[in-house]
């Protein structure tokens, strides 16, 4: 399948402002034009699919996330919408009596495919087979194409992939494990892999603004106190801020970072 690509650069990294649905999930609502949400199933809930989610018609809202933490933000912001049928739950998809037996009409995957490496590495592949059984209509994946692999033909790119791997090696090195992203060529084949078919496909190219940049690097730069080498944390604060420097300063002059893509993947039980 040739994975279509959207002319408008997606603002990355930072939540759609209040009032207005991201880009992104408003491709999904276009997408699902015409057809009830129904039962809704937010596979890996956040506080913006969760705040988009819980704003449509749907006739139940389950969210799973696999932190505590995430469950509380998600709580604190989207809670006061949950209704009596609804429910938000810390779990985990390696649990095979999670939402044992129940069938959903609709199921996001919102940046799942990426996270599951922080709470079941090596995962992804049984994923979207682990999910199949809950899918009664229609599965939307959300992802992101990886981007701290692989060339760098621009500056944008170079700094986008270097804060990438900086955040990431910090936080192996404070003993927690990284996300890791699959392009969407991967998810495509694995969807098919797992029964899925596969009808539409869309890449939407990144911008990445200051606000992504401070946030990726204030992630990185919170992991150094737990590093046992306090030399090599100090080394790597002043990559961090080298980093910062370089990276704010380019989006100033070109206007973000262009580097990448999330994609949009709609699929159905084969």
């Amino acid at each position: 399948m040739t994975i279509a690509r959207n002319s408008t650069p997606t603002p990355a990294g930072s939540a759609a402002p209040a009032g207005r649905t991201s880009l992104l999930f408003r491709h999904i609502e276009h997408l699902n034009a015409g057809r009830d949400w129904g039962r809704f199933l937010d596979a890996g809930t956040g506080v913006n699919s969760a705040l988009w989610s819980t704003a449509l018609p749907t006739g139940r809202w389950v969210g799973v996330t696999g932190s505590a933490s995430h469950a509380a933000q998600v709580e604190d912001r989207a809670g006061a919408r949950l209704r009596s049928q609804d429910r938000l739950l810390v779990g985990n998809w390696t649990d095979p009596d999670l939402l044992k037996g129940d069938v959903f009409d609709t199921v996001l995957a919102d940046y799942l495919v990426g996270a599951v490496e922080g709470f079941s590495p090596y995962f992804q592949e049984r994923l979207f087979s682990r999910l199949r059984p809950h899918v009664g209509r229609w599965l939307y994946v959300v992802g992101l194409d990886p981007y701290v692999v692989g060339s760098a033909p621009t500056q944008a790119a170079r700094i986008v992939r270097d804060i990438g791997r900086v955040r990431d090696a910090c936080l192996l090195l404070a003993d927690e494990t990284p996300y890791r992203e699959y392009p969407a060529e991967w998810v495509v084949d694995t969807l098919r892999k797992a029964g899925f078919a596969v009808s539409h496909a869309r890449r939407f190219p990144n911008r990445y603004h200051e606000k992504w940049v401070h946030s990726q690097l204030d992630m990185a730069a919170r992991r150094l106190p737990r590093m046992a080498d306090e030399k090599l944390a100090e080394g790597l604060r002043s990559r961090i801020e080298t980093l910062r420097e370089r990276g704010t300063a380019l989006c100033r002059a070109e206007g973000g970072l262009r580097h990448g893509a999330d994609y949009v993947i709609a699929c159905t039980p084969g």
